[in-house]
């Protein structure tokens, strides 16, 4: 996992500021369906915990977790399809 300036390429993003777990989980779980390995989806989100729960659901799913921008009140997170 790196917060390093080098993101991936982005395939489809998912926008889930102002929703609180497990709204955002849901959302990119839904949305990592329609993507093909290989593939990154990002998720912006502003709820604290999200930072906690991204790290647990990529180890849960096997998505690695490929970068994470923390933007103070708002995080993205760039998980990679397995």
């Amino acid at each position: 996992m790196s917060s390093s300036p080098e993101l991936p390429a982005v395939d489809r993003e998912v926008d889930a500021r102002g929703l609180n777990c497990p709204l955002p989980i849901l959302r990119a779980k839904k949305a990592l369906a329609d993507l093909t390995s290989g593939q990154v989806l990002k998720v912006i989100s502003t709820d604290p915990g999200s930072q906690r729960d991204f790290a647990a659901f990529a180890k849960q799913t096997g998505n690695p977790l490929v970068a994470v921008q923390d933007g103070g009140r708002e995080w993205s997170f760039y998980l990679q399809r397995r």
